[in-house]
């Protein structure tokens, strides 16, 4: 079985050695590198290529945000999430725009980060679901406004429901037990609204949301 490569990067040898002892509890994961500080990390990913980067936002030279985003226009293979004390929109929508694929707090349990790591891995986007419900909420809040409404306009009342749900982060068996629909229904509506908006993944579908201003920091 191939293991996910992480590079964890935070400034504090005490949470880089909890998260350690976490992570190489899991059969799928390995520890390739550790870095206490932005530029740091910079040139681990260059030099031990990861998979996936835990990313600290405070830092003591660049930030966690501004590194996410040298990494991602630099490396874009190499997926970037968040695990921070911050849990305010402004970092959170700001890590989002940097190319992150995932946003954990500190405070989260064990197996959110394990969870936010794998899908990261997938390609796919996770996010804490206290913070899920900002993305939600903004998303929604702003389908008033002209440019959300060209863009929801094309959609049916369950589609749109759908992609409520799917920016939530919930799966396709999820959403049918909420919905009241069989999984292979979602999957159908989930393939009609990616196709209307022009989207193939989770992770765009938030990217594209935050790109067009239906989702504003």
């Amino acid at each position: 079985m191939a293991r996910i490569c992480l590079l964890l990067v935070d400034d504090h040898e005490v949470v880089r050695s909890g998260l350690r002892m976490l992570l190489e509890d899991q059969e799928d994961l390995k520890i390739v590198g550790e870095a206490s500080s932005g530029k740091q990390a910079l040139g681990l990913v260059e030099s031990l290529k990861p998979d996936v980067v835990i990313m600290d936002i405070t830092l003591p030279d660049i930030s966690g945000i501004d590194a996410t985003r040298q990494i991602k226009k630099l490396f874009p293979e190499v997926a970037v999430v968040a695990l921070t004390i911050h849990e305010d929109q402004q970092y959170f929508f700001e890590m989002l725009q940097a190319g992150a694929s995932g946003y954990v707090p500190k405070r989260a349990a064990p197996d959110d980060l394990i969870t936010a790591i794998r899908a990261a891995h997938r390609g796919e986007t996770y996010i804490y679901p206290s913070l899920a419900k900002l993305l939600v909420s903004d998303f929604l809040a702003r389908g008033g406004e002209e440019d959300a409404k060209e863009t929801i306009s094309g959609l049916t009342p369950r589609e749109q429901e759908v992609l409520a749900l799917l920016a939530d982060g919930r799966t396709n068996d999820e959403i049918a037990e909420l919905l009241t629909i069989s999984s292979h229904t979602v999957a159908r509506h989930r393939e009609n609204l990616m196709g209307k908006l022009g989207l193939h993944s989770r992770s765009e579908l938030v990217k594209y949301a935050i790109r067009k201003g239906l989702i504003k920091p």
